[in-house]
C-alpha cells in the first residue's frame, strides 16, 4: 500500500478518541468491553456545558471499536463503518459512569461486508442500568482510490 493510501484509511478511521478501555470478554462471535467516562474527556466541556455527557456519536464509536476488536482476529487489516440500522438512544453517560459494550457479529461473514448488533449500557454503581444506545451496523473494508 502507498502512502497517500495509508493517509486516506487514516483518515476514513476517523477519530482519535479510545472509546474502549477494557476487553472483559473475547471471543470469535462476541466482545463485552467497558469505556469509563471520567471528567477528564477532552469532549466534555462543550458537550454539554453545565450537564456533561458522553455524546451520542461516541456511543456509536465505542460499538464500532468494540467490533474492530472482533474483526481483528480474522487478520484481514483495516475496517470501517458500513451503514447504521435501527440506532435507538436512550439513557445519557455522565461523568462517574461507565459504558458497558456488548457486539456480536451476525451472519456467516460471507462478502466484503461483516454485520454486528451492538448494546451499550450505562452502569451506575457498578450495576449496569439502562440501554445508552443499541443498534445493527455493517463494517467494511475502506474503498481507496
Amino acid at each position: 500500500m502507498n502512502r497517500g493510501a495509508s493517509a486516506r484509511i487514516a483518515v476514513l478511521r476517523g477519530m482519535h478518541f479510545a472509546l474502549i478501555d477494557t476487553v472483559l470478554e473475547l471471543d470469535d462471535s462476541r466482545v463485552l468491553a467497558v469505556k469509563n467516562v471520567t471528567r477528564a474527556e477532552e469532549y466534555l466541556g462543550d458537550h454539554f456545558p453545565g450537564f456533561p455527557v458522553l455524546p451520542g456519536v461516541f456511543m456509536l464509536e465505542a460499538l464500532v471499536q468494540a467490533s474492530r476488536r472482533l474483526l481483528e482476529r480474522s487478520g484481514r487489516g483495516e475496517w470501517v463503518l458500513g451503514e447504521v440500522r435501527a440506532l435507538r438512544y436512550g439513557s445519557f453517560v455522565r461523568p462517574g459512569e461507565a459504558l458497558r459494550v456488548e457486539v456480536t457479529a451476525e451472519g456467516d461473514g460471507e462478502g466484503a461486508s461483516r454485520s454486528f448488533k451492538g448494546v451499550a449500557s450505562v452502569i451506575r454503581g457498578g450495576a449496569a442500568a439502562e440501554t445508552a444506545v443499541s443498534g445493527r451496523f455493517t463494517m467494511r473494508p475502506p474503498r481507496v482510490g
